[in-house]
Order: structure tokens, then C-alpha cells, then sequence
């Protein structure tokens, strides 16, 4: 009876918990995850795969973690040595498991990322952006969280490549995160994904934090359509839909002579955006990128993300750096924008509200929403949401750039 009972404790995860409490750490932080997706509503539609991606990592015996390849891609299978891009489809389904199959498949291969942007620019509508495109140049400004991030890790011992991937926090975009981690530092990309849609995740907490360090009162009084009465644009369009199907094409064609690395994303996130403005002509493809294929990119980016973050690949003080360091990137992001916003209003008649700059971020459209319902706060008549997301929308194309920048240089 007891080689019985033995054997069946043997067979359960409790003696490698007990032999390892590591893992107790790795499902507190699945719980604490699906506990922001479900009752917080925060980005439940990411943070509920990575969670749950997580959580089937970390059951010792389960098979479901991502092994992490070395810089030249071999993979040790069943004690032998093995290059992962070398290896048949099937074999990696059966010797890996599903979600080997899934990360070096569709991750690490940078597919998913770009899919992702095409099924973002399908949901977005630059419409806000070109009319106040004065706005947009707020969303250059807070991309100073990354490159101040990058060069403060590459101080402290982290290999310019780490800190290109942990700076590009900053940019407040989960696929380009992960898209940019996957080409400078494929090994940090569990705990820079988390970092980054956990950081997304808690914008409405950072923003008002950042804004009530930084703004006076007075500052969030301002009222844009009041300044828009005073002082009124020379600028008329007189055909938005004529310059909204002009825009994704002219701006592919600018990104791709310029900074050509950073088409992967720019390329996709237009071209979702032209099959929306287009219309009935290609209502089928939209459909498609904004719904169907978006929500099955979006599973499987989360639970294979959220499997490499075992607790031999999480549990260490690089990731603690990469949270610190996110944070920061995080919040420089945003106190950038403010900023330059404050430095315009020094040289300009024309006043704007520096909650248009703390949205500069590429956290679309939660972003202008909290900064919304931080200025109808102080005035319920002062809606800045439209002008809001004009630097928000302009933030999404920044930190692509950005990571085409990154890419470039630190590739």
C-alpha cells in the first residue's frame, strides 16, 4: 500500500512544489495577472492568455513551458543538442510541446507582432490625428522614457541590446515590445512582455500619478475648444476621407525609405487601416483583420508569451531590473510629454492642455480616456478626448518607428 500511495504522490505536482516553492511564486503571479484581466478589466484580452499561459508553464511535468534557445538556436532534445530552426514541424510539436511549437513558429519568428498591428490599424481611426495634426508631434516627445531608459541600462550592466528591448517599454506597446525583444533579446522576452502589458495595463493608475507630480490645476483647466475659438486653425480639410485612404500609403512609403526595419509594423498597422477606409470594397478583409484573425493572433501571442515565463527564466534580479527599468520607461514616457507640451505653451498664444502630451503613449485609446476623465474632473464641460487621441494615435506610429530604430542599430 505505502509504494501505492507513493507512487500516486509521485505522480502529482506536490513533491516538486515542495522540493522547489519557486513555483508558488510563478502562480501567485498568474493569480495577481488573471485577477487584473477578470475583476479589474485590465487589457483582459492579453493579460488572460499570458496569465493563463503562465500558469500551464509552471506545473512541474507538464511539458507546457517555452525552452529557450541559445544565441545560435540550439535547443537540447531528449540530451541531444539540436538547432530549433533545423528541426521538422512535427518534431517539434512532439518532442517540445504545443507551445514550443506555437513560440518558435509564430513568435520568435516575428509573424504574430505585425498580424497584430494590422488588426490595431483595422480599429483605428487616424481621424482624430488629422484633424489636430498640430497634436501629433506630442507623441514624438514621449518616446524620451525609451532612450533615457536605454542608456541608463546599458550604465548599470545591461548589453545594449537588453536595453534597447527593455527600453522600448516605454513605448506602451505590447507587439512592439515583443517584436523588438524578439530581434535584440529573444532570452528577456517573458518578462518584458509582462512587464510592458502589465505597465499598459495600469495606465490608469501611472497617468494620474505622473500628471499630479508634474501639472497644476490651472494646467488641466485648460479648455482646447476654447483655445480653438481664440485662436482657430488656418488648416481646412475639405475631404477627410480622400486624405484618410492618401495617409496609411504615404506614411508606409515615407517609414519604408527612412527606417525600412520598422515596415514589419508600420507596413501592417496602415495596411489594416486602408482596408477600413477604403469601405465596401474591402469590408471582407477588414472583417477578417479586425476580428477573426486579430482574436486568434491574440490567443496564441498570450499563451505562448506568457510559457516562457518559468521560474529558472523569471525568478532572477535581471527581471527585476527589466520591471524597475519599465516602470521607468513607463513614467519618462509620459513626464516627456507633459513637458514638451509645458515648453510649447512657453513660445505659443495658442495654450494646450498638457494631458495631451501625457497621451503620447502608444496605450490607444485608454490613454485619452483616463486623461478625459482627468480634465472633465476639474471642468465637466472640458473634453479633450479628440485632441487626446491625436497624440495617442501618433504615439503608436512613434514607438514603431522607434523600434525600427533600435532595430537597426543595435541588430
Amino acid at each position: 500500500m505505502e509504494d501505492i500511495f507513493g507512487r500516486l504522490y509521485g505522480m502529482t505536482a506536490f513533491s516538486n512544489i515542495i522540493e522547489d516553492p519557486s513555483f508558488l511564486v510563478m502562480y501567485a503571479i498568474a493569480f495577481i495577472l488573471l485577477y487584473l484581466g477578470i475583476k479589474k478589466h485590465y487589457e483582459p484580452l492579453l493579460l488572460v492568455p499570458i496569465a493563463f499561459g503562465v500558469l500551464i508553464a509552471n506545473f512541474p511535468g507538464g511539458e507546457m513551458g517555452v525552452i529557450q534557445a541559445d544565441e545560435n538556436g540550439m535547443v537540447m532534445v531528449n540530451g541531444v543538442l539540436k538547432s530549433i530552426w533545423e528541426m521538422p514541424l512535427h518534431e517539434i510539436a512532439h518532442d517540445l510541446g504545443l507551445m514550443n511549437f506555437i513560440y518558435y513558429m509564430l513568435i520568435k519568428t516575428g509573424f504574430l507582432p505585425p498580424i497584430i498591428f494590422m488588426g490595431v490599424g483595422a480599429l483605428t481611426d487616424f481621424g482624430p490625428m488629422l484633424r489636430n495634426l498640430h497634436l501629433s508631434i506630442f507623441g514624438a516627445a514621449a518616446q524620451l522614457g525609451i532612450f533615457t531608459v536605454l542608456l541608463c541600462a546599458v550604465m548599470i550592466g545591461f548589453t545594449p541590446q537588453e536595453a534597447g528591448a527593455l527600453g522600448i517599454i516605454g513605448g506602451a506597446d505590447g507587439p512592439t515590445a515583443i517584436f523588438t525583444t524578439i530581434k535584440l533579446a529573444p532570452h528577456l522576452l517573458g518578462p518584458i512582455a509582462i512587464a510592458a502589458y502589465s505597465y499598459m495595463a495600469l495606465v490608469p493608475v501611472i497617468i494620474p500619478l505622473v500628471v499630479k507630480l508634474f501639472c497644476s490645476k490651472k494646467e488641466l483647466m485648460i479648455n482646447m475648444k476654447e483655445q480653438e475659438k481664440l485662436y482657430p486653425s488656418k488648416t481646412e480639410i475639405k475631404n477627410l476621407r480622400v486624405l484618410k485612404i492618401i495617409f496609411p500609403i504615404a506614411v508606409t512609403t515615407v517609414v519604408a525609405l527612412f527606417v525600412p526595419t520598422a515596415v514589419p509594423l508600420i507596413g501592417m498597422l496602415m495596411f489594416g487601416n486602408l482596408i477600413k477606409e477604403i469601405g465596401a470594397d474591402t469590408s471582407r478583409l477588414f472583417d477578417a483583420a479586425a476580428n477573426s484573425i486579430m482574436n486568434a493572433a491574440t490567443i496564441f501571442l498570450g499563451l505562448s508569451v506568457g510559457a516562457t515565463m518559468t521560474s529558472e527564466a523569471f525568478l532572477n534580479w535581471t527581471t527585476i531590473g527589466i520591471v524597475i527599468g519599465g516602470f521607468l520607461a513607463f513614467a519618462l514616457s509620459i513626464t516627456g510629454g507633459i513637458f514638451f507640451v509645458k515648453l510649447f505653451n512657453l513660445f505659443s498664444k495658442k495654450k494646450i492642455n498638457p494631458l495631451i502630451g501625457a497621451t503620447g503613449l502608444s496605450a490607444v485609446p485608454m490613454a485619452s480616456r483616463v486623461c478625459n476623465e482627468i480634465a472633465t474632473k476639474y471642468d465637466p464641460k472640458n473634453h479633450v478626448l479628440n485632441y487626446c487621441m491625436s497624440s495617442n494615435i501618433s504615439g503608436v506610429i512613434g514607438s514603431a518607428v522607434a523600434a525600427g530604430v533600435l532595430i537597426s542599430f543595435l541588430g
